[in-house]
């Protein structure tokens, strides 16, 4: 069986060495890069099914690497590991599609836990392939892409995700709770707010369709739509 390939890209020397000690015991194949700019490089070169990012780096910060990473590949999954529990920088790593974000110390036990669930998750994604139509989109889940006419938008792995859990609920309202469990696995401030952004982002790909809509109902949830609508 194929042991799963991450990305830590850390510039504290000895946390960089012990989670790399600790997370190949664990059984993961580890890439280790010093700085933001040895990350993105490394990156280019090999396949990563995950990637672990500090914040607080020279050359380029993790959250410069993370937007670069994602016009690489959009649904490669990101980890955010950081010191800075500010909320702002919280809410800033979610809304570059972070998957998790763990503020240090770190608990390597807790780390792995992370990692599997982030890994689970998308595995399962390629594991089911299964397609939707949306108003004039198709949505190819298995490949997290969607397609208008002759334009193709790529989606990351939770806007994927996101964006299936409406579809298998089209019309019906689909409950916020029911979406922090499956895809967050949370339900604090943080992960609210980031679920919010990533709504907004579907109706932004999805706007092409003026007949779609993805309607809040407030404190509840959200209903999917794409029926025109009787005059």
């Amino acid at each position: 069986m194929r042991r799963p390939h991450l990305l830590l890209v850390e510039d504290n020397d000895t946390l960089g060495y012990v989670l790399r000690e600790y997370l190949e015991m664990k059984g993961y194949q580890l890439s280790l890069a010093k700085d933001g700019r040895a990350g993105l490089n490394t990156f280019r070169k090999e396949s990563f099914d995950l990637c672990i990012l500090d914040v607080m780096m020279p050359e380029m910060d993790g959250f410069t690497l993370a937007e670069e990473l994602r016009h690489l590949d959009p649904r490669v999954p990101i980890i955010f590991l950081t010191a800075k529990s500010l909320k702002v920088d919280k809410l800033k790593g979610f809304n570059l599609g972070a998957d998790d974000y763990i503020v240090k110390p770190v608990d390597e036990e807790e780390l792995v836990a992370r990692i599997k669930a982030v890994l689970r998750r998308s595995v399962n994604s390629i594991d089911q392939p299964i397609s939707y139509q949306i108003g004039a989109y198709q949505f190819d889940f298995s490949n997290q892409k969607l397609t208008y006419q002759d334009q193709e938008q790529l989606l990351t792995e939770r806007e994927a995700q996101l964006l299936r859990l409406l579809c298998q609920h089209k019309g019906r309202l689909l409950a916020r709770r029911h979406v922090l469990k499956d895809i967050w696995n949370n339900n604090d401030y943080f992960t609210r707010r980031s679920m919010d952004v990533f709504i907004s982002r579907l109706r932004k790909y999805l706007g092409k369709d003026e007949n779609i809509k993805i309607t809040n109902v407030y404190g509840s949830g959200f209903i999917l739509t794409d029926e025109v609508e009787a005059q």
